[in-house]
């Protein structure tokens, strides 16, 4: 059948309007790529607008990655996305599988348990005395604890669980398994896609750590980075390791704002190094258990 005049004038809006709406999205991150790498001289000769720049710098990465506080606030954020996604990973996991097999006792209360958590916050402040009366504030272990597990991905992991057919768990126990290991040996290999998915999910809550953070961290030394970036982000005069933004820009006669931009680059890049290689497994992933039957 012909494609009608109408039908191609509608097909072209549409590739106006998505192209449109991609230069709008994408435009913010372009532009703060390249004020972070702009030359200091020309930043300062453009009045702060730099599209197409010229000359190249790195000077603001260097002096960034020189700071004391910025490194040690990456440090933080990389422990708690890596330490934290492997434990919410194992916790995960283990109670999904555990949730799954029929013959668990309680198995009905402990589902009923999940979706209240799901339904129902208990809110900051009982967390908040929860935390305290544990000993974790002012420890890193408090952006990792309160936040081990989610129901919702425990009910999602359950459903992925359920779909594996049981005949592969009776074959391993005539094998001589035991129930740690059909889960270690059988059940975790065929459970890559699933895991790849939710390990990403854990891994850029962890990394974007910042409200936990405001509420249990006291000592600037601990904080994630979120934390340093945001004062960097909206405070100039906001001390960093001891010297502001300001200051720190001062000191190599680099303009305030390449430095934040090198600081937003700097903290979004793990994430968006590491998606590339999960893309494939999450993409499966994120379908599990849509589809029944």
């Amino acid at each position: 059948m012909r494609e009608s005049y109408g039908d191609r004038l509608l097909g072209i809006a549409n590739v106006i309007l998505l192209v449109v709406i991609g230069i709008v999205t994408l435009f913010p991150l372009y532009y703060v790529f390249v004020v972070s790498f702009t030359e200091p001289s020309e930043y300062i000769e453009k009045y702060g607008f730099v599209l197409f720049p010229s000359k190249w710098s790195i000077g603001a990465y260097e002096y960034l990655l020189s700071t004391s506080a910025f490194i040690r606030a990456t440090g933080v954020s990389a422990f708690l996305a890596t330490v934290g996604t492997l434990l919410s990973l194992m916790i995960t996991s283990a109670f999904s599988f555990g949730l799954s097999r029929k013959r668990l006792r309680g198995r009905r209360t402990l589902l009923l348990l999940v979706m209240f958590s799901i339904l129902f916050n208990p809110g900051i402040i009982p967390v908040y005395l929860l935390v305290r009366d544990l000993g974790l504030i002012n420890s890193v272990w408090s952006l990792i604890v309160p936040v081990l597990t989610s129901g919702w991905y425990v009910i999602l992991m359950k459903s992925f669980f359920d779909s594996i057919p049981a005949e592969l768990e009776e074959a391993a126990m005539i094998d001589g398994c035991n129930d740690l290991s059909i889960f270690f040996r059988v059940i975790l290999p065929l459970s890559a896609a699933s895991l790849a998915a939710f390990g990403l999910f854990y891994a850029v809550a962890y990394w974007n750590t910042f409200f936990n953070a405001v509420l249990y961290i006291n000592d600037f030394t601990k904080v994630p980075l979120q934390i340093v970036l945001r004062n960097m982000l909206i405070d100039s005069d906001t001390a960093v390791g001891g010297a502001s933004a300001v200051e720190m820009a001062s000191d190599k006669q680099l303009p305030t704002q390449t430095i934040k931009m090198a600081a937003v680059v700097v903290s979004t890049l793990p994430i968006l190094l590491v998606y590339p290689f999960l893309q494939k497994h999450f993409t499966k992933g994120v379908m599990l258990g849509s589809v029944k039957g």
